[in-house]
């Protein structure tokens, strides 16, 4: 196949030959421009090859005629080239030898597209910015000084980035300022405007412009989504979830990440061919020369004929065996190439249903856990629910205790399916730290308080040291913090009777951003863990056999405990000996925050709100009966009073028909869920809160609730207080809302 390639082109060589012989200087004009297309055209279609070889002809030719010009289209071309091929050192050659060609013939439109292929290679080059920006900035001069600025916008977008990188932000804006209006004018020109917003973007970000940012990354990832630019609209993407992640608006900028991640899937693929292709066009570069260099041995030889018969014919045996030699180089490489290639499709194509399938098992594992979450957890509302109801009734006093063993096991089983679902979800990478202020007295009584009937079923003391040195208002992730001690005090609890735990919280030190490093320690005085089980703990469905205590577990504690740890960049450590007890500890980085209400305070105001609103009427949308009667006994409990509706088509049918303060929506329900029936009533009432209720996990639905228009969600099965906390926050809103509406 080399051979015949060798061949054509030899035969196209010696047909140009007897053109050029035969056809007038006009027509040999001709034929060089055409053959400057066609090498254009190879470039555009990553024919790399074919471009060096037609290149080749068209110099040879105007070097041979002292045709300037045409030397200088060739070298500019060939630049490109080896700029594609990612060979900096020849391109930078041979821009070099068109700059010169440029001098000699005084044209400033050839130089300003000199200095222009000079810019570009010697900004994507490390170490070489400066020597770009200079050659950007003598491109602009020369086009503006032959009053044609708008051929100057990839010099612009190329000198914003590079000032953009050096953080010369002064230096930016107005080349971003001129690279937008000159954006604007080429309105055909949609990719370098989608780059210049972007660009735009990252300096208002710098600058601390967050509403100018947002929307030039809007328009930018608006512009390239239209146009399917997608590398554009990635990197506009990546940006913009940076901005909000910067601006801790997490929700959004997760939201942007996953987009940008999809995309970057795309452009992986996409650089992945080019890379193919380029890897491809940079081998048969390699062969190139060496045919070149074999040509050049021929023609020497061939010199060599006419002084000699003998030193011909021995010139031409040697050339022969050394095309041979050549030809049989080349076509070994060219099948081990051949193999090599079908080798890679193959193991390309079982990479790829290999990645397939594992996205399919993770999709349905997702769907699995989602559907366990939902079944579970709506049926452990009812039991928890009457559990509550129950306790709250003087007349079953007699029955207290069963009822408290009744919800603390209720709650045992949802701490169980928590677990399993935070498992999940750290394994595949879905859990982030949030960033939100906590007051750590508060979250401790909550913890402690969940424990009450443990502790009493044992008949151990929990005690508390808390540092007087570290602040009580933090912020960062309660809980996730909690869910690490919950887990720890849990296990020292069940595994220690008639004995003691003490939960010790110290400041270690303050660090030069301003952070606690603060040590937490659980520490009890039970039955101890042996040396040899101190490491397989910490694995997954893994527990110590413990011969006194009837409790098993999961054996999900600890790992978990680990796996959020690590989300600090933390770990923990255990000190124990059998019999002895165990000390497990841990240490991590907490900020300090001003301004949080003190729980107390919240609630008198819930209190307070409560005998307010007292006779505040509510819609109740479940289509399970029994979540139904709990919902309503609770609320009619605390005074409020509330109808019933079992699916979407009649809720919407008795908002439409009576007035109601707030509505409970359940999400799953059958004739209409509560999405579809959120839509319907904001058709005709966008004032009335509807709060969202939902068993399955919130992170994989809280989009669309929000996008339908609900107001807040609760999660099945709640707390109490949580419970209404959120009905009297989003009545209160709406009161608020028609005051602020009645003095406008």
């Amino acid at each position: 196949m080399r051979l015949a390639q060798h061949l054509t082109y030899l035969v196209f060589s010696l047909f140009s030959l007897i053109m050029m012989a035969q056809t007038p200087s006009q027509d040999i004009e001709n034929y060089q421009s055409i053959t400057l297309d066609l090498a254009a055209i190879q470039l555009q279609n990553q024919e790399y090859k074919s471009a060096i070889q037609t290149l080749d002809d068209v110099l040879k030719r105007a070097q041979k005629q002292d045709d300037k010009n045409k030397q200088y289209s060739g070298y500019s071309i060939l630049g490109a080239v080896y700029l594609s091929l990612q060979d900096t050192v020849k391109s930078r050659d041979v821009f070099e030898k068109a700059l010169v060609i440029a001098q000699e013939l005084k044209n400033d439109t050839l130089l300003a597209s000199s200095y222009n292929d000079l810019g570009k290679l010697y900004a994507s080059s490390e170490g070489y910015q400066d020597k770009a920006i200079n050659y950007l900035q003598k491109n602009i001069q020369l086009i503006e000084k032959l009053d044609g600025s708008d051929k100057s916008l990839g010099a612009r977008i190329n000198l914003a980035t590079l000032y953009l990188k050096q953080e010369n932000f002064d230096e930016a804006y107005p080349a971003l300022m001129q690279a937008k209006f000159a954006s604007l004018r080429d309105s055909l020109d949609r990719k370098s405007r989608a780059r210049v917003l972007t660009l735009l973007g990252r300096y208002y970000t710098s600058s601390k412009q967050e509403t100018l940012a947002e929307d030039a990354f809007m328009e930018a990832i608006e512009i390239s989504f239209s146009e399917g630019l997608v590398a554009e609209e990635e990197e506009a993407q990546k940006q913009l979830a940076k901005f909000y992640e910067s601006n801790k608006n997490f929700e959004a900028a997760y939201y942007h990440s996953q987009r940008q991640l999809q995309l970057a899937n795309e452009v992986f693929k996409n650089e992945s061919q080019k890379e193919l292709q380029v890897a491809s066009a940079q081998f048969y570069s390699r062969e190139n020369e060496r045919d070149l260099e074999i040509a050049t041995k021929e023609k020497e030889l061939l010199d060599q004929v006419a002084e000699s018969s003998l030193k011909t014919t021995t010139a031409l045996l040697f050339a022969s065996s050394i095309l041979l030699v050549a030809l049989f180089i080349i076509f070994t490489l060219y099948r081990a190439r051949k193999q090599n290639l079908l080798r890679l499709r193959e193991k390309n194509k079982q990479l790829e249903k290999a990645k397939n399938d594992a996205e399919e098992l993770s999709k349905l594992k997702t769907q699995f856990f989602s559907t366990i979450s939902h079944e579970l957890r709506t049926p452990l509302y009812g039991v928890i629910g009457i559990a509550s109801i129950l306790l709250e009734d003087t007349e079953v006093n007699k029955h207290r205790h069963d009822l408290r063993s009744l919800k603390f096991s209720a709650d045992y089983l949802l701490a169980l399916i928590n677990d399993v679902l935070l498992m999940s979800k750290m394994e595949a990478k879905n859990i982030k730290l949030e960033h939100t202020p906590f007051k750590l007295n508060t979250l401790l009584r909550s913890i402690t308080h969940s424990f009450e009937f443990s502790l009493e079923q044992n008949n151990n003391k929990l005690h508390l040291e808390i540092d007087k040195d570290l602040p009580n208002q933090l912020v960062g992730d309660s809980v996730r913090l909690s869910q690490i001690l919950m887990n720890l005090i849990g296990n020292a609890i069940k595994f220690n009777e008639n004995g003691n735990i003490w939960v010790r919280i110290k400041k270690e030190s303050i660090t030069a951003d301003g952070l606690y490093r603060t040590a937490f320690s659980i520490e009890d005085d039970g039955m101890g863990i042996p040396k040899n089980s101190q490491q397989s703990i910490f694995e997954e469905f893994s527990q110590v056999e413990n011969k006194n205590y009837n409790y098993q577990g999961t054996g999900l504690g600890l790992p978990i405990v680990k796996k959020l740890l690590a989300l600090y960049d933390s770990d923990i450590t255990l000190v124990s000996e059998e019999g002895n007890g165990a000390t497990f500890s841990f240490v991590i980085n907490l900020e300090k925050a001003t301004g949080i209400a003190s729980v107390e305070q919240k609630q008198i105001d819930t209190i307070e709100s409560i005998h307010t609103l007292q006779g505040t009427h509510l819609l109740v949308v479940d289509d399970n009966r029994i979540n139904q009667k709990i919902t309503q006994k609770l609320l009619e409990n605390k005074g409020f009073s509330c109808d019933l509706a079992s699916d979407g088509i009649e809720a919407v049918s008795m908002v439409q028909n009576g007035m109601y303060d707030l509505i409970l929506m359940d999400i799953h329900m059958p004739k209409k869920d509560g999405i579809e029936a959120t839509k319907d009533i904001r058709k005709f009432d966008t004032s009335i809160p509807i709060v969202a209720l939902t068993a399955v996990e919130i992170d994989e639905i809280r989009h669309k609730i929000y996008k339908a228009g609900m107001d807040d969600i609760l999660v099945k099965p709640y707390d109490v207080s949580q419970f209404l906390s959120v009905i009297l926050r989003n009545i209160k809103n709406k009161k608020s809302q028609a005051i602020a509406s009645a003095s406008e």
